[in-house]
């Protein structure tokens, strides 16, 4: 129980960290380009985690190097170009309803490769309210609905990764080691397969761009925060609580943007985004239920382990 309890603040530590760093980017991004940006916070990240805890991971098992492997590719390289490259294409509004389909394609994958957590009506049901939720809040009258084919399917193809890398952190996860020695191993493999990128898309090193306090403070909070402790506290959530419960959280993200840029930004809360949080939320609550339908329908037994 306690576990669990770790497991849900650990969740919601993450989404309140992930849910603002959108300020720190925007303010980066006019002295650093997206790439930089993404280099420099996992780099930072890496050498956060090697001074945490300096113990070498020793893994004669094949099998789990090759998940590292596949979880630094997804869940560091692939996830953040993605994302990074759809917003040249669509809009951030676009991005951020389809960003929140994440659960539901998590929900798919760990149902046909781990088949650890059941699929239940209610996560269904949970989904449709918060996306209905995250809609009005990314649509609410600030900006127009607007498809971008190239842009938008990008958008999907990114969250469709951080689908796999959360199925591969809970593959992880039942090997037993340390959560911070495993982040590390899959920031490492991360860093790697960027490396290629970098020369792709113009990397400059610049290190005396740091000397600005502005900048410093922005690409350590980044670093430290939303890199090392955040995908910490995630692979801890999604190996305590599992790869669906977990990215249920998600739908929070959009909120707490909202919530900080009133906070920050002093924007106004209009009468729809306020409507979509309580709806968001309320998804949220419903999808992290536990509504036992097995008795009650037909589509409760067939879905249900």
């Amino acid at each position: 129980m306690k576990n669990k309890t770790a497991g849900h603040l650990s969740a919601i530590i993450t989404v309140l960290i992930w849910g603002t760093t959108y300020i720190s980017t925007k303010i980066l991004l006019y002295d650093f380009s997206p790439i930089e940006i993404l280099f420099f916070r996992f780099t930072i990240g890496f050498i956060a985690l090697m001074i945490i805890y300096p113990y070498r991971l020793k893994v004669t098992d094949k099998k789990l190097e090759f998940l590292f492997v596949c979880a630094g590719l997804c869940g560091v390289t692939l996830y953040y170009l993605l994302e990074n490259i759809a917003l040249t294409f669509t809009m951030a509004s676009n991005v951020g309803v389809i960003s929140a389909v994440v659960p539901f394609f998590t929900a798919i994958l760990t149902y046909l490769f781990l088949k650890d957590e059941p699929l239940r009506v209610n996560f269904f049901i949970g989904f449709v309210v918060a996306m209905a939720g995250i809609c009005l809040i990314s649509f609410n009258g600030t900006s127009n609905f607007q498809l971008n084919p190239l842009g938008d399917l990008l958008a999907v193809a990114a969250a469709l990764v951080w689908a796999v890398y959360s199925v591969l952190t809970r593959k992880i996860s039942h090997y037993g080691y340390n959560t911070i020695q495993t982040t590390r191993r899959v920031f490492f493999y991360g860093i790697l397969f960027m490396i290629p990128v970098l020369f792709l898309f113009d990397f400059k090193l610049g290190l005396e761009r740091f000397t600005n306090p502005v900048s410093l403070f922005n690409i350590l909070f980044l670093g430290l925060g939303a890199s090392a402790l955040c995908f910490v506290t995630w692979n801890f959530a999604v190996k305590v609580l599992g790869a669906v419960k977990t990215s249920i959280y998600i739908y929070m993200v959009p909120v707490i943007t909202v919530v900080t840029s009133i906070i920050v930004l002093h924007e106004e809360m209009t009468w729809l985004a306020a409507f979509g949080t309580i709806l968001t939320l309320t998804g949220l609550f419903i999808s992290e239920s536990k509504i036992n339908l097995k008795n009650k329908g037909e589509w409760a037994n067939g879905y249900t382990k």
